[in-house]
């Protein structure tokens, strides 16, 4: 039997995490051997939801092609955020909810994704069209997800869909969605053990623009003042990782989860880019981003316009 290893992108978020975990979980459901892995260590966030309903942290992996030939894809399908051997493997699902780009297969494969929130919630439908039941385990990390990816409900990426979705598993999960979607977002923003590094980078991702490589990472907080300390020691991170990485652009996301705005980080070869894309004024390297606390939805869009002219 094939035995398919499951993962999401590299630098994995609580929907990457959870979603390897649920989908590994169905398909295990439906006979097939799966296991979930992850392309980068736990972070904090993921790690509050994984400990509150029993789950121990999925192995980390740099390749696959050594375990096995065929996978399975959630939260991501971009070459350039998945796996380092992902060309030495056959994919045969792909679950997300992002753009399509730089993806494609030499054989005919699942392929779901969908405009809405997050992962967890195509998963959320696919269970009850397969009528597979959800464990109050995972339904605690599937709404962990929605909340984290969604900023409990309040993202612009929100839809009904996820709404419903996320009431739904609060209730499977035996928790009260408002209360523990608070401490959950708490949890992911106390940056107070968090290095520079992994503020800069633990949720980053690359992005092909025009040809040219965009990383853009995003850190939730609560309140700017504490993080904004910090803003020489993160600018100097983003230039060595820029550098390492042979980058155009790093944009750091710094968003309150509370107040849903943010403020911007950047450097690179033309910083300018970001007053056009954004409709702003960079001091220092630093800008507003008013109302702005998605990435899928309100700053690569627009960012790969400003690129595209």
């Amino acid at each position: 039997m094939t035995k398919y290893l499951v993962f999401g992108h590299k630098n994995p978020d609580t929907d990457a995490i959870s979603s390897a975990l649920t989908f590994a979980y169905f398909l295990n459901q439906q006979g097939h051997e799966a296991e979930a892995v992850a392309l980068g260590e736990v972070a904090d966030e993921p790690a509050f939801a994984l400990e509150k309903f029993g789950f121990d942290k999925p192995r980390v992996v740099k390749t696959v092609a050594n375990e096995t030939t065929h996978v399975a894809l959630v939260d991501h399908n971009e070459p350039q955020q998945s796996v380092e051997d992902l060309d030495q493997v056959q994919v045969d699902y792909v679950i997300d909810h992002h753009r399509i780009n730089g993806f494609n297969t030499a054989q005919p494969l699942y392929y779901r994704c969908e405009p809405i929130g997050c992962t967890a919630t195509v998963l959320f439908k696919m269970f009850h069209e397969y009528n597979i039941e959800i464990p109050a385990n995972y339904a605690g990390i599937m709404l962990s997800s929605i909340i984290s990816d969604t900023l409990l409900l309040k993202s612009p990426t929100t839809t009904q869909i996820d709404i419903d979705a996320a009431h739904k598993l609060a209730e499977i999960a035996g928790v009260d969605l408002e209360e523990y979607g608070l401490e959950f977002l708490r949890a992911g923003a106390d940056l107070s053990k968090q290095s520079d590094l992994s503020i800069v980078d633990g949720d980053a991702k690359n992005f092909i623009m025009n040809g040219q490589t965009i990383r853009v990472g995003q850190s939730n907080v609560i309140g700017f003042d504490e993080v904004m300390k910090r803003k020489e020691g993160l600018l100097k991170v983003m230039e060595d990782k820029r550098q390492e990485l042979g980058l155009t652009l790093y944009l750091l996301v710094i968003t309150d989860v509370l107040e849903s705005t943010s403020i911007g980080l950047a450097v690179g070869d033309d910083i300018r880019i970001l007053e056009k894309a954004f409709n702003t004024t960079i001091e220092d390297q630093e800008f507003e981003l008013k109302g702005i606390v998605s990435r899928k939805k309100q700053v690569v869009p627009p960012l790969t316009a400003a690129f595209g002219e």
